[in-house]
Parts: C-alpha cells; structure tokens; sequence
C-alpha cells in the first residue's frame, strides 16, 4: 500500500504497535474478508475491519432494515428503515473509511450460491442468526479451506471461535454435530435480545479476524468462548476436532453440500408451508369474530409479551405453565394456539396431543404474520 500522509494519520495507532506495523497494516490492506450478515454481529464485525482498512470487505444479506432491529444493528440509522441492508451498510462503510472496497451480495446464501460467494475471500466471518446457514457455511469453508470466525446470542449469552480444520482444530459440526429439533430454539424475534450484547461477540470476532490475518496472537481455535452478560462472566471450552466428523473427519462423508433448511426443519427461514396442526391467521380472526363457532384462542408467550401486544379476548396461558394448568382447558373443544412466530405454539400443540387434545391448533407465523397481514399497527415485531 502507499503509505500517504493520509494512511499514515489514519492508521497511525496500527503502525505504531510493534506487533502490527507497518507490514502488519499492509496485509489488513490486502486482505479480503466476508461478513454473512450485516446484523446484529455483523454490524460491529463490518464497522471495526473497515475502520481498521481491510482492503475488500465483502456483505452479504438478503434482509432489509427493519426499526425493531435498530437497538443492536448499529451499522444502519434509523433513516435507512426499509433499505436493503447492503446498501444501507455500504454507505455507512464507505462514509467512515473510503480506503475499503464494500462488496455487495444482496442474496440468500444457499447450495447454490455459496461456494462461489466465499471463494474469492480469504477469512469469512459467521454473523448469522439461523442453523440452516450455520451449517451451509461450516461445509461450505471446509470445503473451501476457508477459515470461519463464528458467533452468535441469544438473549443475554453469546460465544465465539474460530473453525478451521485446514489450520488443525475443528468445525461447527464437531461441536454441534447435527441442528436441534425444530421449534426448540427460539430466535431473536421471540426470545429477545440485550442490544449490546451483539457488540461484544461482534467485537470479539473482529479481534479474530485481524489477528487471522495479520497473524499475532493466539486464536480461538479449539476453544469457545462463552459470555454471560447478566453475570458478566467469560468462560472458555475446549472444542477438540472429531475424527468422526461427517465434512472434516478422518472419513468424511459429505463431500457436497445439502438441502440445509431440510437439515435443520426450516429453523430461522421463517414460518414454511401450513402443515396439518396448522391454521391461518385469517381463520383465527373468524374465530374471533363469530364466538358462537365454539373456537377457543390461547395466547401461549409469557406475561411481559403479553402486555406489550395482545388480541382482545385472547386468554393468556403462557408455555411454560402449561405442564401445570393444561387441565384449565377442554380436551374436547377446537383450541387456536398463538405465539409471536409460530415456534412455541407447535410445540404447545405436540404437548397438548400427547395428553389427548382432539382439535388443538398452531396459528402459522402468530402475531408477526397478524400484524402483516391484518393489522400493521399491531407492536410485535
């Protein structure tokens, strides 16, 4: 790189650690890294590898910028609501560091697409929020030879590391060697999340990421780090490589890649197909509306949900009391159970049956698809 009297200021604090320096700054200036996501993680991932002048940073997202996301997707402003979340970080990117080349991939990651996405970087960095592209992107570097720097919350928890077989440790399956059932993990949406918690792990992999490339330190290859934010704690695990590992074991057997929302039940790919213990918003709403047809609604989110967003006349029994107060509803009448998303009311309906319910029901997509698709004002999102 030319070292200007403009590279000199801006990189000044880089030259001067010892570890760093100049060729130090020269390898951040031609490395190119790729941030799945401009979210939550990605969003302190993209604004510190710009400002520290990597010399291609590649975005991917298919999403746009919603306001409820706001409090922890701070590479994106309030006046970007409804853009698409490339461009919206692209400009913020280009803004704080001209010297950086945005590329945007304004796609879904899928089978298809990623291998050709991820081969031209040299580090990718995992800032998504969903299994199936969790595991699209553990295979997809494995295959590839690409390191993958890792993390992801939940609530007031998040973790970080490093998988990179090629560099001796492990991958993502050899610690999570297949996706939890569906419906048994609830997202963001659902479950919330403490905004500055993606901060920190985003933070946490931007750290990595530099290091990787300029090559100091000691990284998290072969160890999670864990964060507990309530009891402001870290913790550390050791991840050992599996030599049983399906994709980078000693046999492996996945030498391509996969259906992967098959995989993982459609975890995080949002509400699919009506299945048979399904109905349809609209059919609650006739529920609503004609008392007289015998339907009972139940509202299965907790309390604090409950009072931020309800349905008149929808009764609240939270999921969690529901293995203590099932006997409060009539096994032999039609019940339309409803969360926020459709995740915990599946799984109040599979419970229900158990106990021999006849007619118990999920609303498919709960509030978040009421409020689409017939009252916006509805605050759920």
């Amino acid at each position: 790189m030319d070292w200007t009297p403009e590279a000199m200021q801006r990189y000044a604090r880089h030259l001067s650690l010892p570890e760093v320096g100049p060729a130090g700054q020269r390898k951040i200036r031609t490395a190119k890294v790729l941030c799945i996501g401009a979210g939550g993680l990605g969003s302190p991932v993209l604004l510190y590898l710009a400002a520290a002048g990597v010399g291609r940073l590649g975005v991917v997202d298919h999403d746009r910028v919603d306001v409820s996301n706001l409090q922890r997707q701070v590479v994106h402003t309030t006046r970007d609501t409804g853009r698409p979340k490339t461009a919206s970080a692209r400009e913020r990117l280009e803004a704080l560091n001209p010297d950086v080349e945005i590329v945007e991939h304004p796609v879904r990651l899928n089978r298809e697409n990623v291998l050709e996405i991820l081969r031209d970087y040299d580090v990718v960095v995992d800032g998504s929020d969903n299994f199936p592209t969790r595991y699209l992107v553990n295979d997809a570097c494995v295959l590839l030879g690409k390191p993958n720097v890792y993390g992801s919350i939940y609530r007031f928890e998040g973790q970080a590391s490093l998988f990179a077989p090629h560099l001796g440790g492990p991958c993502y399956r050899c610690l999570y060697p297949e996706p939890p059932p569906p419906g048994t993990v609830p997202s963001c949406v659902e479950a919330g999340v403490l905004g500055v918690l993606p901060g920190v792990i985003g933070c946490i992999q931007a750290t990595e990421t530099l290091k990787l490339v300029v090559g100091i330190g000691v990284p998290l290859l072969g160890r999670l780090l864990l964060y507990d934010a309530l009891e402001m704690r870290f913790r550390e695990i050791k991840v050992r490589r599996d030599p049983g590992c399906p994709v980078c074991g000693e046999h492996p057997t996945i030498r391509e890649l996969m259906d992967y929302d098959q995989l993982c039940g459609g975890i995080g790919a949002g509400p699919g197909p009506l299945t048979e213990d399904e109905v349809t918003v609209r059919e609650m709403q006739e529920a609503l509306l004609h008392p007289e047809l015998g339907i009972e609604v139940v509202d299965v989110r907790e309390p604090h949900e409950y009072a931020v967003a309800h349905l008149p006349g929808v009764r609240l029994l939270p999921l969690s009391e529901l293995p203590q107060r099932w006997k409060e509803l009539d096994p032999n009448r039609t019940i339309y159970l409803h969360c926020k998303a459709g995740g915990r009311s599946m799984q109040a309906v599979a419970f229900l049956k158990q106990l021999g319910f006849r007619s118990v029901k999920s609303v498919h997509g709960g509030l978040q698809a009421w409020a689409r698709e017939i009252d916006p004002t509805l605050p759920v999102a």
